[in-house]
């Protein structure tokens, strides 16, 4: 079955970023908490008998709740966000492995798309186009450190094993109709790598696959990712991938992101998206900034002509994402520079040589 995406509502993507800043919607696990399911509402009817917990399985609830997830959907369309992120953070086998649900990878991913998809329509215009995002999370597992500290060089993951896990979940995210696909919160740029190795094999098999979105996490205050790259060489590692967009989401609150992103759309050649957390955690893991310190935020990097897309990730609401899209309307998105013709290499820093001949 060749994969087949159509832009919901009228018009191509790049055309209505190249306008406006577009904004995509804030976090799912965040609402999903705020609806307190318990574990007979992760398991529904259809799981009841399961032999392991399932609860904390967000994705699962595509599945048994889809009423719950459309739901959220449809808040933060109403809240103004232009780009929903499916239900599939962890709809991967090597994450469901926990629950012993490997087996519903691909439905997951395919009923996913469907609400994203039935919740985007509903909303769009004409003048308003709405697009659905496949998201695909970096698994719970590193390919670049050893989790046993008595032995480097083990590893519990390799990068086969990562990129036949993204295929499969690349693969019905394409199937079911995705207009983007968004590989987020990456800590370990290898994950990343195998994610893309997988996205381009779909793509050298025929399948119509839709434009990428990239975007890293910057896991504290040293700048870097889990695995030490700051963010120019971060994005020198998946250049090659020529995606969408590429951009910084999680791990901090938008005080602390701002100088990353600001590295990041200084040296990256394709549109640069954002979406930070509400704030840094707080000591009950909760998260504190209000919607409006949030907007103040984002609203200020656009307009220091940093960003093209924005949005939220953890502690966000449908109230950050409206304060978020009334901070960025009517401001100009951050201009799209010239590729840069020079050899660029990645260690945990970026080493770039002299312009071409």
């Amino acid at each position: 079955m060749k994969g087949v995406f159509s832009m919901t509502g009228t018009g191509d993507i790049s055309a209505h970023c190249a306008d406006r800043i577009l904004v995509l919607d804030g976090a799912m696990g965040t609402m999903i908490q705020q609806e307190r399911p318990d574990e007979a509402a992760y398991r529904g009817e259809r799981f009841r008998d399961h032999p392991g917990d399932v609860g904390g399985n967000n994705e699962l609830l595509s599945l048994t709740q889809p009423g719950m997830i459309r739901d959220i959907h449809a808040a933060f369309l109403e809240a103004g966000a232009d780009i929903l992120c499916t239900n599939t953070f962890g709809a991967n086998a090597i994450s469901q492995a926990d629950y012993g649900m490997e087996s519903l990878v691909g439905e997951m991913n395919r009923e996913s798309v469907r609400l994203a998809r039935e919740a985007a329509d509903a909303a769009a215009t004409p003048e308003r186009p709405r697009w659905v995002a496949g998201g695909i999370g970096p698994t719970n597992q590193t390919a670049s450190i050893s989790p046993d500290v008595n032995d480097p060089g083990y590893r519990a993951v390799t990068f086969d094993d990562l990129a036949a896990a993204y295929g499969e979940a690349a693969r019905a995210l394409v199937e079911a109709g995705c207009d983007l696909i968004l590989v987020e919160t990456i800590f370990d740029t290898l994950n990343a790598k195998a994610a893309i190795f997988a996205i381009e094999t779909l793509r050298d098999e025929g399948l119509a696959v839709p434009p990428l979105m990239i975007s890293g996490t910057i896991t504290d205050r040293s700048g870097r990712t889990l695995t030490g790259q700051t963010p120019e060489a971060f994005w020198a590692s998946v250049m090659h991938a020529r995606p969408f967009s590429v951009g910084l989401n999680c791990a901090l609150g938008a005080g602390e992101m701002r100088q990353h992103v600001r590295t990041l759309a200084e040296v990256a050649d394709t549109r640069v998206s954002a979406y930070p957390n509400a704030g840094l955690p707080n000591e009950m893991g909760g998260y504190d900034e209000t919607p409006e310190e949030t907007a103040a935020h984002l609203g200020e990097w656009a307009e220091a002509g940093l960003v093209n897309i924005v949005g939220g990730c953890c502690g966000t609401t449908p109230d950050h994402i409206a304060a978020i899209a009334r901070a960025v309307e009517g401001k100009a998105p951050r201009r799209v520079p010239d590729r840069v013709d020079r050899m660029r290499l990645s260690g945990l820093e970026l080493f770039e040589a002299g312009s071409a001949a």
